[in-house]
């Protein structure tokens, strides 16, 4: 499940672009399986900003101490925030939707899942649908 949730797919059945209708634009159930992003829990957002800062602040301290250490003991102030400033910034775009499916995977696997987690109308749906 985490290593869907790393490609950005629905961790509990794989389907592509689960969740995301854009690279920022959330829906409410996956496309495929019809699992709720949200499923019950009213911080379900605070898991995924969790996630989201260990993705972005590790890799950018590692980054830093790294620096640190092969300039030490001058730092190049300048170069290091020319370095450290694109990064602090890109990064956070590029983990906010893995973050989410990364939590989702998570939230999965230490939470059982139950019928109420998924779309009821996606369900039906699926069910009557003749195509």
């Amino acid at each position: 499940m985490l290593a869907r949730g790393l490609r950005r797919r629905c961790p509990w059945c794989g389907g592509r672009g689960a969740f995301f209708s854009s690279w920022f634009g959330k829906r409410p159930h996956c496309l495929t399986c019809g699992l709720r992003w949200r499923r019950g829990d009213v911080g379900f957002e605070l898991g995924a900003l969790s996630i989201a800062a260990m993705l972005v602040l590790g890799p950018v301290i590692l980054l830093l101490a790294t620096i640190l250490a092969i300039t030490w003991p001058v730092i190049p102030v300048v170069p290091l925030l020319v370095v450290l400033l694109p990064v602090a910034v890109v990064l956070p775009i590029v983990a906010y939707p893995v973050s989410y499916t990364v939590w989702q995977a998570l939230d999965l696997a230490f939470r059982e899942v139950d019928p109420g987690d998924f779309d009821a109308a996606h369900i039906v749906h699926d069910l009557f649908d003749d195509t």
